[in-house]
């Protein structure tokens, strides 16, 4: 098996910045999500030259570098930009794996025979449809892979034989491992005098289990280049519904918007008549960077009072006024007539009534069955009192 992997570095840094990518050049890093842990996100190059990286906390990062500025995430505009960056790969074939926004591994044998048939074919054909500065690098494991990815160069990716991945992993420090075991584990290596790969990988299974425990071995097999098997997603059609807010909206008007949301949700095609099973709310800050709240359902439904019940109250932990509310099905259930029903007869006239307005949607288009959606009634202006919603059975 050969692996590629695709990497772009300070991914989630460069969206938030998003235009204002000059800054890379100064010391800056992502400040601490809203409501989160005061650890800091991904830096920029001349932030790491002062000791400052992503999982420092605010204080110390700051103490390293008094002159460092913080950027508020964006993670909403992360996810998107990288889901883009994600499908793309998977238009040519490649089945993706992804942990990480910035990060991607593809088994890339399978598509020797259609881009060049070989493998300096295929990761030329990766690089276009990534369409941004990219480095890309592969070796016969995942972590291997991404290791050869990190010391390319632009436009010249890294290649590891099959049989020389832990021959390539061997004078490499032991930090690469920070983005699979987390800070704490290398630093352990350090202190004990194993600063790189091939050090660590030629300790015995038994001495890493009693030391380290289960994080030692997972560290030692990808020392060895013995990664596991990588495991693609399933590729979906997004499933999502946003509204732009002309005003800063506060309290009952937000919280109609959510329900505004929700019935795009369920009215969305691309559905398919299944139940929602998990939900993202987030937003785009009017004073920069984005939010987001995940709700796991009990029990999968596409009721829309179950999910407003879901969603009650969620758009009360807003930290500040937003510009964008956006509503994702994440995780999608069974067919809704696979709920039970309190009655046989309700059962029978939604299914009745479903089949009627997807009729009528299926003749007219998607816009042909609306409903009155009260926002502000006491509004003097006319056009502020309500809008029409997509009616939802």
């Amino acid at each position: 098996m050969t692996v590629a992997s695709a990497l772009i570095p300070r991914f989630q840094l460069s969206s938030a910045l998003g235009d204002r990518r000059e800054l890379l050049r100064k010391p800056v890093a992502l400040a601490p999500e809203p409501g989160a842990a005061a650890i800091i996100g991904e830096a920029s190059g001349p932030a790491e030259a002062h000791g400052v990286r992503a999982g420092v906390r605010l204080g110390e990062a700051l103490g390293r570098c008094p002159e460092l500025v913080l950027v508020p995430a964006d993670p909403v505009r992360a996810e998107r930009a990288w889901e883009e960056v994600t499908m793309r790969l998977e238009g040519i074939g490649a089945a993706v794996f992804s942990e990480h926004a910035g990060e991607a591994f593809f088994e890339a044998d399978g598509l020797r025979g259609l881009w060049g048939g070989d493998l300096e074919g295929v990761l030329a054909r990766a690089r276009q449809a990534i369409e941004m500065p990219v480095r890309l690098g592969a070796g016969p494991s995942p972590f291997c892979a991404y290791a050869a990815a990190a010391r390319s160069r632009p436009g010249r990716p890294k290649i590891v034989p099959r049989r020389r991945g832990r021959h390539f992993l061997a004078p490499l420090p032991v930090s690469l491992l920070r983005t699979r075991v987390g800070d704490e584990l290398p630093e352990r290596f350090e202190q004990l005098g194993l600063r790189t790969l091939g050090a660590l990988a030629a300790l015995s299974t038994d001495a890493v289990a009693d030391r380290f425990g289960k994080p030692g071995l997972l560290a030692l097999r990808l020392a060895r280049s013995e990664d596991e098997k990588l495991r693609p997603r399933t590729p979906s059609v997004p499933l999502a519904a946003e509204i732009e807010l002309p005003a800063i909206l506060h309290g009952s008007h937000l919280q109609r918007a959510v329900e505004l949301l929700i019935d795009r949700l369920l009215a969305a095609p691309e559905r398919r008549g299944r139940t929602v099973r998990r939900l993202r709310l987030s937003a785009r800050l009017a004073g920069g960077g984005g939010w987001r709240l995940e709700k796991v359902m009990r029990r999968a439904s596409a009721s829309q009072r179950t999910l407003r019940l879901v969603l009650d109250g969620a758009i009360e932990e807003l930290p500040g006024p937003a510009d964008l509310l956006r509503l994702e099905a994440t995780a999608l259930g069974p067919p809704a007539g696979d709920q039970l029903a309190l009655t046989r007869t309700d059962e029978e006239r939604r299914n009745r009534l479903g089949e009627a307005v997807r009729q009528v949607r299926a003749a007219a288009g998607g816009e042909a069955v609306l409903r009155v959606l009260d926002v502000d009634p006491g509004s003097r202006l006319p056009e502020r009192r309500a809008v029409l919603t997509p009616f939802v059975t």
